[in-house]
Formats: structure tokens, C-alpha cells, sequence
């Protein structure tokens, strides 16, 4: 589970959506609002008591949502390049060819001043299918010791204005030539970004991102040859209406269940404060680990050396140090998890959302398993046992009934792990952007945003179940 008291992208806008009721701005009943969803929940204040009732049935909306990536020769060479170059293969991507300059930067977690050799890539301006509210970027790279990269995006607004270049995220594999660290107090007075999501300020408005560019630097020591490799760099876009409750869809027939590894978050309680503590605060670690080791990636006894030799599931542990955000102070950075899967040979990983469990169940027919996010309070998710403000957890398949089967990282063993939701509770507390905390005021939901890890290569049932939502 995320931190409840974090003062994050998701209890902001949380708190904004309170305030916007309160002036009778958002209708009390928003199941069928038209404003567009707030930042997605994962670190905002506890979910509530007495929202709307989630039962009945409707025919699912069109699906408000838009990932588009880069990844072929062919994408990378229609960008703007300053110093790089694209390479073809089994994995195409780009790197440094001849560094475009050299910049210094002043590392703000550790105070540190160095000088990096530089080169950019501007990708070609891509138009939303569904003009947004939100945009999550993500990307798949590697990063020697000694270098890192930057993620960048700017967008244009409906009233035809552009968004300045926000920062996505500083990142690099390993936490010892720079810290990685989303960006804070980013604003233009339209939109700011949370964290890892640009998100409008206004959306009842009815502005909205119409289109996106994304830039990446990518930084190396002077004098070397190193260089980071990047092969995936997408975002998802969408437009999720304002709802207490989503329509319900009908099992669809899809028994089957993964042989995804359990592992538990709770097991790690107090363990590494420098990563947050373990605990509650491991979920999206957790979770990523789980379907990295499903993937067949694992650690070497190097790689876990550093890890207190006494600690359980040290992997784990590595996933937590290998995904904390210096800046969010925690571990459930979106695009942070999504890029660590992605450092396992054969893995990709991106940042999405679902628009309905009927989506799940075709990824988990072609053995895809799902990371969700979901915020809820313990009456709302029938024997989970705990209320939380935002939490991660890995669907891996559904019963003959359409009940949910998910590796569910907030148990007390790794034994326990693998529980059975109600397909309804589950799906409503998944889907919702809105909901109520036990004090009775509205809070954000996370939309169906979802992780999706899955091989660099998949199969043809794969491909086809990946492209089915919007996953090319």
C-alpha cells in the first residue's frame, strides 16, 4: 500500500476535488459526471464509507484512452536527433553516437555538482486519439554505471497553446552516479505535473492535450564511451469520465489462473527505511517482482549482495532500492516500476490503463498477468481485510465464476498471498476515479491505470491480446 500521509500528485488533486464539490462544481452523484478524472489515487488520504451502491450493468463506453510508443527502427529514425543515433536489430533503439555538448548537473538528494556529456531525441509530435486530461509517460532503457537519462514532455492544449517542457523523470538503473527523481512544481497554469502524471488543473473546462512530443537526454561521464540504450518510449493518454461506480462487466469465460510467484510486502515491515520501510509502502515492488520472476528474470547473488543476508525474498528488497523515487520519498512511482521490469533481458514494461476486467481476461488468456491500482475501504473489497488509500496488486487469473484470483502483496506471509475477489467489488474499486473516505469527502480514484510487463518478443496470441488495448 502507498503512503497515506505523502503528499503526492494524488492527495493533492484529492483535495482539489473536495474543494470543487464543495463549490458545486462536481455533481455529488459524479457516476456519470462529464468532467474528466483527477490524478489517479495511490498516496491520498483513506478511502470512504457510503458511496454509491455498484450494482447493475451497463454496455461499456469507447475506450477513452490513447498509448502510443515508439520502438522500431523506423520510429526512431523519424525523431530529431542531436548526437544520437538509431540502431536496428532484434531490439531496435537509439543511443549516443557523438555527444551534442556537455552539461553540469547538480544532483538535489545528494548536493553533488558533475559534469555529463549529453545527446537528445525529439520524437515526432503524435495527435491523441482521445484528446486528455492525463498523460503517463513510460520508457524501457538501459543505463551502464555511469550514465542516466532525462524524460520529457510537451504537449498542445485544444485552445491551440503549448504545454513548457515538463520533466517526466531523471532516471538511471542504478542509484550511484545520480539519484533518480521525478521533478516537482512543474506548472504553466493549465496543467502540473504529480509526480509522474501530467494532469489539467481544470478539466471541467474542457481544455484538453491534443497532442505530445517527448524528448530524451541521455547522459554519459566525459571521456567515455558509455551510453545509455533506449528501445520503448510511449505514453498513455486518456479522458476518464468522473464516476463512483462503473458498469459491470460480464464474466467472460476465462478460467484460468498463472503460475505467478507470491511474494509479501508485510514480510519487509521496518526493513531499509532509506527505501521507505518496507511494509505497506512495498506494494508496486512487490507487485513488479512478482511478473518479473513469472517473465523468468531473475537476480544474480552480486546484484543481491548488498541486501542484509538475514531478509527474506532479497529480490524484493532489490526491487524496492531499484524503484524508489528520491523525490516522492516512496517506491510507487509508475513509470520508475515499469522501467525496472524493463532492465531484465527479454522484458518490456509500460504504463497504461484498462478499460474493464473484460481487458484482463484477454491478457490473462494469453498468460499476461496485470498490475493494478486500486484505492478501497475494507467494507469494499469483500476478504482483503484492510482499507487502504492506494495499493498495488497483480491479477493472475479468474474462476469459472469470473471472481478475481490476484497475488495480493499486503499479506502477512508469502503463503497467503494468493487471494479470491468479487469480480464486481474489485472492478468498481479498480475503474472509479472517485470515491468517498470514512469521513464521508470524495477522494480520487486511479481510473484503471494498470502495469503491463510482457516479453520483448511475444507470441502471437501475445501480440494479439496486447493490441486488443491499445499495446503495440
Amino acid at each position: 500500500m502507498s503512503r497515506a500521509d505523502q503528499p503526492s500528485r494524488r492527495s493533492v488533486l484529492a483535495a482539489a476535488v473536495v474543494a470543487a464539490v464543495a463549490g458545486g462544481t462536481v455533481p455529488a452523484a459524479a457516476a456519470t459526471a462529464p468532467s474528466a478524472a483527477t490524478a489517479p489515487s495511490g498516496a491520498g488520504a483513506a478511502s470512504g464509507t457510503d458511496g454509491p451502491s455498484v450494482e447493475g450493468t451497463a454496455a461499456a463506453p469507447a475506450r477513452p484512452i490513447d498509448y502510443h510508443a515508439w520502438t522500431t527502427y523506423t520510429d526512431w529514425r523519424s525523431g530529431t536527433a542531436h548526437g544520437t543515433r538509431a540502431f536496428a536489430g532484434a531490439r531496435p533503439g537509439i543511443e549516443i553516437a557523438t555527444p551534442a555538448g556537455t552539461t553540469e548537473y547538480t544532483d538535489p538528494h545528494t548536493g553533488t555538482t558533475a559534469s555529463w556529456e549529453y545527446a537528445t531525441w525529439t520524437s515526432p509530435v503524435h495527435r491523441l486519439a482521445v484528446p486528455a486530461t492525463e498523460a503517463v509517460v513510460s520508457w524501457n532503457a538501459h543505463t551502464p554505471a555511469g550514465t542516466w537519462l532525462q524524460v520529457e514532455l510537451q504537449g498542445t492544449y485544444s485552445d491551440g497553446t503549448a504545454t513548457p517542457w515538463y520533466v517526466m523523470g531523471r532516471w538511471a538503473a542504478g542509484d550511484q552516479d545520480i539519484k533518480r527523481t521525478s521533478v516537482d512544481d512543474q506548472s504553466d497554469g493549465k496543467s502540473t505535473i504529480w509526480t509522474d502524471t501530467f494532469s489539467l488543473d481544470d478539466p471541467s473546462s474542457g481544455l484538453r492535450l491534443v497532442s505530445y512530443r517527448l524528448r530524451l537526454t541521455l547522459h554519459r561521464r566525459p571521456g567515455t564511451r558509455l551510453t545509455p540504450v533506449v528501445r520503448r518510449i510511449g505514453a498513455m493518454g486518456s479522458d476518464i469520465p468522473d464516476r463512483f461506480t462503473i458498469p459491470a462487466s460480464e464474466p467472460g469465460g476465462t478460467a484460468r489462473e498463472l503460475a505467478v510467484p507470491r511474494y509479501s510486502q508485510e514480510i519487509h515491515a521496518g526493513q531499509y527505511p532509506e527505501y521507505d520501510n518496507g511494509g505497506e509502502a512495498w506494494c508496486s515492488p512487490t507487485s513488479s517482482q512478482m511478473i518479473i520472476e513469472y517473465w523468468g528474470g531473475r537476480l544474480t547473488p552480486e546484484q543481491l549482495s548488498w541486501v542484509d543476508p538475514s531478509y527474506a525474498d532479497p529480490q524484493v528488497c532489490h526491487a524496492a532500492r531499484s524503484t524508489y523515487d528520491y523525490q516522492y520519498a516512496g517506491c510507487g512511482n509508475w513509470p520508475f516500476n515499469a522501467a525496472y521490469a524493463a532492465t531484465f533481458d527479454g522484458l518490456q514494461g509500460v504504463v497504461t490503463r484498462l478499460a474493464s476486467l473484460t481487458d484482463v481476461e484477454t491478457l490473462i488468456a494469453a498468460g499476461i498477468p496485470v498490475i493494478t491500482s486500486q484505492s478501497f475501504l475494507k467494507t469494499e473489497l469483500t476478504g482483503a481485510g484492510y482499507g487502504t488509500s492506494g495499493h498495488l496488486m497483480t491479477v493472475i487469473g479468474f474462476t469459472a465464476d469470473g471472481d478475481v484470483i490476484a497475488n495480493d502483496p499486503a499479506s502477512p506471509s508469502d503463503e497467503a498471498v494468493r487471494r479470491v475477489y468479487r469480480r464486481r467489488e474489485f472492478e468498481n474499486i479498480w475503474l472509479r476515479t472517485k470515491r468517498y473516505d470514512a469521513n464521508g469527502k470524495v477522494r480520487s480514484g486511479s481510473g484503471g491505470v494498470c502495469y503491463l510487463y510482457f516479453p520483448a518478443r511475444p507470441t502471437p496470441s501475445q501480440r494479439r491480446a496486447l493490441m486488443s488495448v491499445g499495446i503495440r
